[in-house]
This record gives C-alpha cells, sequence and structure tokens, in this order.
C-alpha cells in the first residue's frame, strides 16, 4: 500500500494491483500472450520497445470480449505512436548496426558525414 499513492496514473484502473507481485502478475500478462502468439520462449525486447502501444494492444480482449468490428477500430485509424517509443526503435537500430562487424564501418561513415553536415559544427 506504500506505493498506491502515487506510483499509477489512471484513478480507478489498476486498483486490483495491491502489491509488488500483483504489479509483476499483471506485466506478465501481455508477456505470456506474446510467447503464445509467436511460439517463443522469452518474449523478447518487443515488449520493452513497443510497451507503450503494444501492451494496450495485446490487453484489448480483457476489456472486449468480443470480436473487434470495423466501427470499434475506426477511431484508431489516425493513431501514432508516442515519440518516446519511434526513439527507442531508432536507437535499437543504431546500436544493432554497431555490433555488427559487416554494418559498423558504414554506420560511423554516416554518423561522420551527418556530424560533418549539422549546423553545429
Amino acid at each position: 500500500m506504500s506505493f498506491l499513492a502515487g506510483l499509477f496514473v489512471g484513478a480507478g484502473k489498476l486498483e486490483a494491483i495491491k502489491d509488488n507481485l500483483d504489479l509483476e502478475r499483471w506485466f506478465r500478462l501481455p508477456k505470456s500472450h506474446e510467447r503464445r502468439i509467436h511460439g517463443h520462449r522469452h518474449a523478447g525486447v518487443r515488449i520493452v520497445l513497443e510497451g507503450p502501444t503494444l501492451v494496450h494492444a495485446l490487453d484489448a480482449h480483457h476489456a472486449h470480449p468480443k470480436p473487434f468490428t470495423a466501427a470499434d477500430l475506426l477511431p484508431y485509424r489516425t493513431a501514432q505512436e508516442p515519440p518516446s517509443q519511434t526513439q527507442a526503435l531508432q536507437r535499437r537500430k543504431i546500436m544493432r548496426k554497431a555490433r555488427s562487424k559487416k554494418q559498423r564501418p558504414l554506420l560511423l561513415a554516416d554518423l561522420e558525414r551527418r556530424y560533418r553536415e549539422s549546423p553545429n559544427s
């Protein structure tokens, strides 16, 4: 109960979470759903990188037990991912290139070119 005062946003939506064990169970639900979809034992980093939008999509069947219709999804047609999620995905792409022995020289050349072309240099 000590963290109840300021940990969660959205009054009344997460009152079922009473302690750390309930919190861990709540975060495990989307991961187990992701594992069942793809057949992998590990949910991977996708939950972390795409979490702001993915968790709500994986958890949608709890609030909407029937199959979704076009009318149900129509309000979300212009939805965009948060900028923090886009930035996290871009950072992951760069780090994957940096780990690759073949792509690392190309990445460094591109980063140097971008640095030289930046208005602050």
